[in-house]
């Protein structure tokens, strides 16, 4: 976890799994939060944050790997899921839900998992449920719910989850910081 500037009640932060991710939204002068990868790391960071700091919202700007074919540059998700996290299996046990999918407004469907998707296979499958699929998203955005911190996902295309992802990804890094941070100067800066 690392943290970059201050975080205050009267602007937006911004978090990112990778500093690769953000690497020009220092530039902003918007508060940064690095997680690390994965939804612990997520979960656990942003929690941290949040207990002592409230910012105007919650931005978690990041890659995504194209769940469907056709799918370019950035998203603003309207859902997120957890792919790994078997609910109804929770529900048979338990007899309560837990890990529903969070309603973000209009966009894509995200789902999050722990699980980096470089498998045409698991894409195959993911994108029965959803177009994009990331590593962090839902569990920022649970945080965040749970403590009434407005939360917003955007995530960019860096790759399209088969074979060649991790080669996609790390080709495709510089040219994603890029435009997230294009993102948010022009949705967050006034």
């Amino acid at each position: 976890m690392e943290m970059i500037g201050e975080v205050s009640p009267d602007r937006p932060l911004l978090v990112v799994a990778l500093n690769a991710e953000g690497e020009h939204l220092r530039l902003l002068d918007l508060p940064v939060l690095v997680t690390g990868p994965g939804k612990v790391c997520a979960a656990t960071a942003t929690a941290r944050l949040l207990a002592d700091h409230l910012p105007s919202e919650v931005v978690n700007l990041g890659t995504a790997a194209a769940l469907r074919d056709g799918l370019h540059g950035t998203h603003v998700i309207g859902r997120a899921i957890q792919h790994d996290f078997d609910s109804q299996a929770i529900f048979e046990l338990t007899g309560r839900h837990f890990g529903s999918p969070l309603e973000l407004g209009l966009g894509p469907v995200l789902a999050t998992g722990d699980r980096f998707v470089a498998d045409s296979q698991l894409r195959a499958q993911l994108a029965q449920h959803a177009q994009l699929a990331d590593m962090e998203g839902y569990a920022v955005a649970a945080v965040a719910q749970s403590i009434g911190v407005p939360v917003r996902l955007v995530k960019y295309v860096s790759d399209d989850g088969d074979e060649q992802a991790a080669r996609s990804w790390s080709d495709s890094i510089a040219e994603a910081a890029q435009r997230l941070a294009d993102w948010a100067r022009a949705e967050l800066l006034p």
